[in-house]
C-alpha cells in the first residue's frame, strides 16, 4: 500500500463505522416508531429498560439492546447513575412528536424499501432499463408519505401557496385544482381541507396509492376532493386555475411533455406550482448531507422510475433550478420563478 495518507484513511474508516451504525439503527427507528417506544419515553421521561418494556408490552431484553444502540447512536440520552434512558427536547421533536415539523422517522421507512428493491436496481444498472414506481416495495409508498407530510403540513398552506401571485385568494373564493403525482395525497387533502370552496382532484399513475388516498379522504369527510389514476404526460381536461406537482416532476419520464399537457389544462390566468427537492445546479454544490440523501434516493427510486417511462430524460432528484426551468419552458411556459424555499425543497411558480 503506497501513497496512503493514514489520517485520511482513519477518517474515512471512522465515517464508515458511523454510517454502518446509522444504517442498522434505521431499522431500530422503525421498530421504535411502530411499538411506541419513542412516544412512551417522551411521555414518561426517564425510564429503565424494564419500565419501558412494561409500559409498551414488549420484551425487556430486546428493549434494553434497542435503547443501548439508540443511545450509542445519539438518538437517546443515557443516565449512567440511574441506568435510565430518555429523550432530550430536540430528540423528541425528531423521533416522538408526530406533529413536529422536523420529525424524521418516516424517512427510514423509505430507506427500508431501497434495501428490499436493491436486486431490481442492480439488474437495472446492467440493462439500463427502469423500475416503475409501482414495482417498488410497499414501504416506499408509506415512507414517502411519512417523510414529506411534516414539511407539507407546516409549509404548504402557511408559506408556499402565499408565495404565489394571487393564488391564495383564488383558492379561498373557489377554483378548480389538480394535484398531479399526488401519491397518498397528503398535499391534496391539506389543500382541500384549507380551501373548502375549491374543488380538488388528485391524480397519480399508481392505482394502489389512489385507492389509499380515496379511503383517507372519505375518513376525513372531504367532499371537495376526488381522485383518478392517470399518466401525467397523457392527461386531459381543462379549466384548471391551479395545478400542483409535489416532489414528483423529476420522477416523470419526459417533464417537458408533462409541462405541455399541464399548459393545455390550465386557464390563461392559471398557475402551476412545482415543488422539487432542494438542489444547486452544480454537483460540487450538492456534496453535502442533503445531497447525499437525495442522490441516494434518486439512484434507487427516481432515476429508475423515469427510465421506466417513454422518452425518459432521467432528471434525478438533484436536477437543480436551471434544468427544471429548461423543461418547464420547453413545455410552453414563458414565465418561471423560484417563489420560495426550505432547506429540503425549492418551490417554483410557472405561468403562461
Amino acid at each position: 500500500m503506497e501513497n496512503i495518507n493514514e489520517d485520511k484513511l482513519n477518517a474515512l474508516l471512522g465515517k464508515m463505522v458511523g454510517d454502518l451504525g446509522a444504517a442498522v439503527n434505521g431499522a431500530l427507528v422503525i421498530i421504535g416508531d411502530k411499538l411506541g417506544l419513542y412516544k412512551t419515553l417522551h411521555k414518561e421521561g426517564k425510564m429503565s429498560s424494564d419500565q419501558l418494556a412494561e409500559a409498551t408490552g414488549t420484551s425487556e431484553r430486546y428493549v434494553r439492546e434497542w435503547c443501548s444502540a439508540q443511545a450509542a447512536q445519539g438518538y437517546l440520552e443515557y443516565d449512567e447513575n440511574s441506568h435510565s434512558f430518555s429523550l432530550s427536547p430536540e430528540q423528541a421533536l425528531v423521533f416522538a412528536e408526530s406533529e413536529s415539523p422536523v420529525i424524521m422517522t418516516g424517512g427510514f421507512y423509505a430507506v427500508s424499501s431501497v434495501y428490499h428493491d436493491e436486486p431490481k436496481v442492480t439488474e437495472a444498472f446492467k440493462t439500463g432499463k427502469g423500475v416503475s414506481w409501482g414495482d417498488h416495495c410497499n414501504c416506499l409508498f408509506c415512507g414517502t408519505e411519512k417523510f414529506f407530510r411534516p414539511s407539507y403540513k407546516h409549509n404548504l398552506i402557511q408559506s408556499w401557496i402565499p408565495s404565489l401571485k394571487g393564488v391564495e385568494e383564488k383558492l379561498k373564493h373557489g377554483i378548480k385544482v389538480a394535484d398531479i403525482g399526488c401519491g397518498h395525497a397528503v398535499s391534496t387533502m391539506l389543500m382541500a381541507e384549507a380551501y373548502p370552496n375549491s374543488e380538488f382532484v388528485g391524480i397519480d399513475i399508481h392505482p394502489a396509492s389512489i385507492e389509499y388516498a380515496s379511503s383517507q379522504a372519505k375518513k376525513m369527510n372531504l367532499s371537495n376532493i376526488s381522485f383518478e389514476v392517470g399518466d401525467a404526460a397523457q392527461l386531459k381536461g381543462s379549466g384548471y386555475e391551479f395545478i400542483t406537482c409535489f416532489d414528483c416532476l423529476h420522477d416523470m419520464g419526459d417533464p417537458a411533455a408533462v409541462a405541455a399537457q399541464i399548459k393545455n389544462m390550465l386557464t390563461p390566468s392559471g398557475t402551476w406550482m412545482i415543488v422539487e427537492p432542494f438542489a444547486q445546479d452544480e454537483l460540487k454544490d450538492n456534496l453535502n448531507p442533503v445531497g447525499s440523501t437525495y442522490y441516494g434516493f434518486s439512484t434507487m427510486v427516481c432515476i429508475p422510475s423515469s427510465l421506466s417511462q417513454p422518452n425518459a430524460k432521467a432528471l434525478g432528484a438533484q436536477a437543480g433550478e436551471a434544468r427544471v426551468r429548461k423543461e418547464v419552458m420547453e413545455g410552453g411556459f414563458p414565465n418561471f420563478r423560484r417563489a420560495t424555499e426550505t432547506p429540503f425543497n425549492l418551490i417554483y411558480e410557472a405561468k403562461l
